[in-house]
């Protein structure tokens, strides 16, 4: 039966560089095992918020903390998420994981894909539901303009971006209610009911506080790699499912261009589904990676 969050135990993996990984695990520990990355806001915390999840006990999902969210430490100098399948490799290595899968949301997806790119030979396959990629004339269409202009700032005026980002965690840390109204006056009338799906509601406010307990480095980070897109697309060898709502004013076209430069995709454009859609549909999305074979 499926599991809540409340009944989780943060686990924590000490990296060969000394930094560490704080991550949760659900279901059938000899399962198929998939590692599932939370988005930009998010924490471990953010998938056990979704109904049902996670859904089967025969399947092993591991949900780290990335790197300054959480409990997980940040990058060391000179590191980036280009090395970040280093920490996925050594995580792996020591859950005793031979090959597994990849499932990212929002502003994990050049973590997933720099994954796929440099362990062709451990990640099964990726799926991604809204993913951040680059930010082009392509892919811009559908963004909301101030959301737009925070990804132009994170690249060319990163102190006041990350100082947009510690205003943010500040505001759920002190005043969640007013934040959360916030938040769903940028959703349309579908994403607000989707949201409200979302339990339990201290679960809710928990996930968010993780994902700012180190302030908004993280967070200003991931949001800069649309404009320092690090990851060659068309060396991705490893199959990629990539979900994208055509009402998406998060990331808006970025998954259909990044779909066209990855030779093994498989685009599924969702008509008239925004960000959120992952709440009602998650199972959906899982079961390419759930059914694929070791």
């Amino acid at each position: 039966m499926p599991h809540s969050t409340e009944d989780k135990e943060t686990k924590f993996f000490r990296l060969t560089d000394g930094r560490r990984i704080s991550y949760l695990e659900y279901g059938d520990a000899k399962g198929k095992p998939i590692i599932l990355l939370h988005g930009i806001h998010h924490s471990r915390l953010m998938f056990g918020l979704i109904p049902g999840f996670p859904f089967s006990d025969k399947v092993r999902f591991i949900v780290p903390d990335r790197p300054g969210y959480g409990m997980s430490d940040t990058y060391k100098h000179g590191f980036s998420v280009i090395d970040y399948y280093k920490d996925i490799r050594e995580l792996a290595d020591y859950l005793e994981l031979d090959k597994f899968s990849i499932f990212a949301f929002s502003g994990a997806a050049a973590y997933a894909l720099v994954c796929a790119w440099r362990m062709p030979d451990r990640i099964l396959n990726v799926g991604i539901y809204a993913g951040v990629g680059p930010l082009n004339e392509l892919s811009e269409r559908g963004i909301l303009s101030p959301l737009k202009l925070l990804y132009w700032a994170s690249d060319t005026m990163p102190s006041v971006a990350k100082g947009i980002m510690n205003s943010v965690g500040l505001l759920i840390r002190k005043n969640f209610s007013l934040y959360n109204k916030l938040l769903r006056s940028r959703l349309t009338e579908s994403e607000r009911i989707l949201h409200s799906k979302l339990r339990p509601a201290e679960g809710i406010v928990l996930d968010r506080i993780e994902g700012f307990r180190q302030g908004g480095r993280a967070s200003t980070y991931d949001i800069s790699l649309a404009r320092n897109w690090p990851v060659p697309l068309g060396e991705i060898s490893t199959e990629v499912h990539i979900w994208q709502g055509s009402d998406d004013r998060y990331t808006g076209s970025m998954g259909e261009y990044m779909a066209e430069l990855i030779p093994n995709s498989h685009l599924n454009i969702v008509d008239g589904e925004g960000h959120y859609w992952i709440i009602d549909h998650l199972e959906e999305m899982l079961a390419p990676l759930v059914e694929s074979r070791l």
